[in-house]
Protein backbone atom coordinates (compact mmCIF):
# COMPACT_ATOMS: atom_id res chain seq x y z
CA UNK A 1 0.00 0.00 0.00
CA UNK A 2 2.80 2.35 0.87
CA UNK A 3 4.54 1.59 -2.45
CA UNK A 4 1.36 2.33 -4.39
CA UNK A 5 1.01 5.68 -2.63
CA UNK A 6 4.62 6.53 -3.47
CA UNK A 7 4.18 5.65 -7.15
CA UNK A 8 0.81 7.38 -7.51
CA UNK A 9 2.20 10.93 -7.93
CA UNK A 10 4.63 9.70 -10.57
CA UNK A 11 1.86 7.94 -12.47
CA UNK A 12 -0.35 11.02 -12.32
CA UNK A 13 2.53 13.18 -13.51
CA UNK A 14 3.33 10.86 -16.38
CA UNK A 15 -0.32 10.84 -17.42
CA UNK A 16 -0.41 14.61 -17.30
CA UNK A 17 2.79 14.99 -19.30
CA UNK A 18 2.16 12.09 -21.65
CA UNK A 19 3.80 8.74 -22.11
CA UNK A 20 7.54 9.25 -22.68
CA UNK A 21 7.65 6.37 -25.14
CA UNK A 22 4.68 7.55 -27.18
CA UNK A 23 5.13 9.47 -30.40
CA UNK A 24 3.91 13.02 -30.78
CA UNK A 25 2.03 14.11 -33.86
CA UNK A 26 1.20 17.60 -35.03
CA UNK A 27 0.83 19.94 -37.95
CA UNK A 28 2.96 22.98 -38.79
CA UNK A 29 1.74 25.83 -36.58
CA UNK A 30 0.70 23.55 -33.68
CA UNK A 31 2.28 23.78 -30.22
CA UNK A 32 3.41 20.55 -28.60
CA UNK A 33 4.91 19.80 -25.20
CA UNK A 34 8.04 17.67 -24.84
CA UNK A 35 8.46 16.11 -21.40
CA UNK A 36 11.43 14.54 -19.64
CA UNK A 37 10.39 12.28 -16.77
CA UNK A 38 12.95 9.50 -16.45
CA UNK A 39 16.01 11.77 -16.15
CA UNK A 40 16.83 12.97 -12.64
CA UNK A 41 18.77 16.11 -13.57
CA UNK A 42 18.33 17.10 -17.22
CA UNK A 43 21.26 19.11 -18.55
CA UNK A 44 20.37 19.55 -22.23
CA UNK A 45 18.07 18.59 -25.08
CA UNK A 46 19.34 17.38 -28.44
CA UNK A 47 17.53 16.75 -31.70
CA UNK A 48 18.16 14.10 -34.36
CA UNK A 49 16.25 15.25 -37.48
CA UNK A 50 14.45 12.69 -39.57
CA UNK A 51 14.75 14.73 -42.75
CA UNK A 52 17.94 16.76 -42.23
CA UNK A 53 18.19 17.83 -45.87
CA UNK A 54 14.79 19.48 -45.49
CA UNK A 55 16.43 21.94 -43.07
CA UNK A 56 19.70 22.15 -44.97
CA UNK A 57 21.47 20.10 -42.27
CA UNK A 58 23.64 17.01 -42.14
CA UNK A 59 22.77 13.80 -40.33
CA UNK A 60 23.43 13.48 -36.62
CA UNK A 61 22.39 14.95 -33.31
CA UNK A 62 22.62 18.64 -32.51
CA UNK A 63 21.94 20.44 -29.21
CA UNK A 64 18.90 22.68 -29.09
CA UNK A 65 18.73 23.77 -25.42
CA UNK A 66 20.98 23.73 -22.33
CA UNK A 67 20.25 24.12 -18.66
CA UNK A 68 21.91 27.21 -17.21
CA UNK A 69 23.10 27.86 -13.63
CA UNK A 70 21.39 31.24 -13.79
CA UNK A 71 18.03 29.52 -14.22
CA UNK A 72 17.44 30.76 -17.77
CA UNK A 73 17.85 27.96 -20.33
CA UNK A 74 20.23 28.67 -23.19
CA UNK A 75 19.01 28.31 -26.76
CA UNK A 76 21.67 28.50 -29.52
CA UNK A 77 20.70 31.39 -31.82
CA UNK A 78 21.76 29.55 -34.99
CA UNK A 79 19.76 26.37 -34.42
CA UNK A 80 16.49 25.71 -36.31
CA UNK A 81 14.27 26.11 -33.22
CA UNK A 82 15.46 29.58 -32.20
CA UNK A 83 12.41 31.67 -31.33
CA UNK A 84 10.09 28.63 -31.42
CA UNK A 85 11.12 26.65 -28.33
CA UNK A 86 10.58 27.60 -24.68
CA UNK A 87 11.29 25.86 -21.39
CA UNK A 88 8.21 25.65 -19.19
CA UNK A 89 10.24 25.16 -16.01
CA UNK A 90 13.74 25.96 -14.74
CA UNK A 91 14.73 22.30 -14.76
CA UNK A 92 14.06 22.03 -18.55
CA UNK A 93 11.86 18.99 -17.93
CA UNK A 94 9.11 20.40 -20.10
CA UNK A 95 9.48 22.20 -23.39
CA UNK A 96 6.95 23.90 -25.62
CA UNK A 97 7.68 23.83 -29.33
CA UNK A 98 5.94 25.70 -32.14
CA UNK A 99 5.99 23.21 -34.99
CA UNK A 100 7.31 23.97 -38.44
CA UNK A 101 7.76 21.85 -41.54
CA UNK A 102 10.81 19.63 -41.23
CA UNK A 103 10.76 19.38 -37.40
CA UNK A 104 10.16 15.62 -37.47
CA UNK A 105 12.76 13.63 -35.58
CA UNK A 106 13.82 12.40 -32.17
CA UNK A 107 14.12 14.80 -29.25
CA UNK A 108 16.41 13.48 -26.52
CA UNK A 109 16.53 14.74 -22.95
CA UNK A 110 20.02 14.04 -21.59
CA UNK A 111 21.18 13.98 -18.00
CA UNK A 112 24.53 13.29 -16.42
CA UNK A 113 24.25 9.52 -16.86
CA UNK A 114 20.86 8.82 -18.40
CA UNK A 115 18.73 10.02 -21.27
CA UNK A 116 15.16 9.83 -22.49
CA UNK A 117 13.85 10.31 -26.01
CA UNK A 118 10.61 11.44 -27.56
CA UNK A 119 9.71 10.94 -31.22
CA UNK A 120 7.95 13.75 -33.04
CA UNK A 121 6.12 13.38 -36.34
CA UNK A 122 5.09 16.55 -38.13
CA UNK A 123 2.32 15.52 -40.46
CA UNK A 124 3.10 16.23 -44.10
CA UNK A 125 6.87 16.36 -43.59
CA UNK A 126 7.62 13.45 -45.88
CA UNK A 127 5.76 14.91 -48.85
CA UNK A 128 6.98 18.44 -48.12
CA UNK A 129 10.64 17.45 -47.81
CA UNK A 130 10.42 15.21 -50.88
CA UNK A 131 8.97 18.04 -52.94
CA UNK A 132 11.57 20.42 -51.55
CA UNK A 133 14.35 18.01 -52.46
CA UNK A 134 13.03 17.62 -56.00
CA UNK A 135 12.83 21.39 -56.41
CA UNK A 136 16.42 21.66 -55.21
CA UNK A 137 17.39 19.03 -57.76
CA UNK A 138 15.58 20.89 -60.53
CA UNK A 139 17.59 24.00 -59.72
CA UNK A 140 20.89 22.39 -58.81
CA UNK A 141 21.24 20.02 -61.77
CA UNK A 142 20.90 22.76 -64.43
CA UNK A 143 23.40 24.92 -62.52
CA UNK A 144 25.88 22.06 -62.39
CA UNK A 145 25.36 21.39 -66.10
CA UNK A 146 25.90 25.05 -66.97
CA UNK A 147 29.06 25.16 -64.87
CA UNK A 148 30.37 22.01 -66.57
CA UNK A 149 29.70 23.40 -70.04
CA UNK A 150 31.36 26.70 -69.14
CA UNK A 151 34.42 24.93 -67.73
CA UNK A 152 34.79 22.76 -70.84
CA UNK A 153 34.43 25.83 -73.06
CA UNK A 154 37.18 27.69 -71.22
CA UNK A 155 39.43 24.64 -71.40
CA UNK A 156 38.84 24.25 -75.15
CA UNK A 157 39.53 27.94 -75.77
CA UNK A 158 42.81 27.72 -73.85
CA UNK A 159 43.90 24.67 -75.89
CA UNK A 160 42.98 26.48 -79.15
CA UNK A 161 44.99 29.54 -78.16
CA UNK A 162 47.94 27.38 -77.28
CA UNK A 163 47.87 25.65 -80.67
CA UNK A 164 47.51 28.89 -82.62
CA UNK A 165 50.33 30.70 -80.83
CA UNK A 166 53.76 30.43 -82.59
CA UNK A 167 56.27 28.13 -80.97
CA UNK A 168 58.88 29.78 -78.83
CA UNK A 169 62.38 29.85 -80.41
CA UNK A 170 64.92 27.68 -78.66
CA UNK A 171 67.18 29.46 -76.27
CA UNK A 172 70.73 30.02 -77.62
CA UNK A 173 73.45 27.84 -76.22
CA UNK A 174 75.81 29.93 -74.09
CA UNK A 175 79.31 30.22 -75.58
CA UNK A 176 82.43 30.78 -73.54
CA UNK A 177 85.59 32.39 -75.07
CA UNK A 178 88.46 29.98 -74.52
CA UNK A 179 92.06 31.19 -75.00
CA UNK A 180 94.43 28.89 -76.92
CA UNK A 181 96.51 26.64 -74.71
CA UNK A 182 99.85 28.22 -75.86
CA UNK A 183 98.82 31.80 -75.21
CA UNK A 184 99.74 31.58 -71.56
CA UNK A 185 103.19 30.20 -72.53
CA UNK A 186 103.82 33.10 -74.84
CA UNK A 187 102.72 35.58 -72.22
CA UNK A 188 104.99 33.93 -69.63
CA UNK A 189 108.00 33.96 -72.00
CA UNK A 190 107.56 37.57 -73.03
CA UNK A 191 108.76 39.07 -69.72
CA UNK A 192 111.78 36.73 -69.72
CA UNK A 193 112.72 37.86 -73.22
CA UNK A 194 112.46 41.47 -72.15
CA UNK A 195 114.63 40.84 -69.10
CA UNK A 196 117.21 38.98 -71.21
CA UNK A 197 117.40 41.83 -73.71
CA UNK A 198 117.93 44.37 -71.01
CA UNK A 199 120.75 42.31 -69.50
CA UNK A 200 122.45 42.00 -72.88
CA UNK A 201 122.15 45.68 -73.46
CA UNK A 202 123.72 46.31 -70.10
CA UNK A 203 126.66 44.00 -70.84
CA UNK A 204 127.22 45.12 -74.44
CA UNK A 205 128.67 48.61 -73.88
CA UNK A 206 130.89 47.36 -71.08
CA UNK A 207 132.62 44.78 -73.16
CA UNK A 208 132.98 47.11 -76.07
CA UNK A 209 134.52 49.77 -73.88
CA UNK A 210 137.02 47.28 -72.52
CA UNK A 211 138.15 46.31 -75.99
CA UNK A 212 138.45 49.91 -76.96
CA UNK A 213 140.60 50.74 -73.99
CA UNK A 214 142.82 47.72 -74.67
CA UNK A 215 143.37 48.76 -78.23
CA UNK A 216 144.13 52.23 -77.28
CA UNK A 217 146.76 51.03 -74.84
CA UNK A 218 148.45 49.18 -77.69
CA UNK A 219 148.67 52.31 -79.68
Amino acid sequence: MTLVLQLLPLLLLSRALGDPGASLNGHPGDRVNLSCIGVSQPTRWVWAPRFPACKGLSKGRRPILWASPSGTPTVPPAQPFAGRINALDLGIRRLELLLSAGDSGTFICKGRQEEESRTLHVLGDRAYCKALGSSYSQILIPLLGAGLVLGLGVLGWACWRRRRSPPHPPEPTPRFALSPPHSSTRESRAPEARRGGRAQDARGPGSGAGKGLGTGGGW
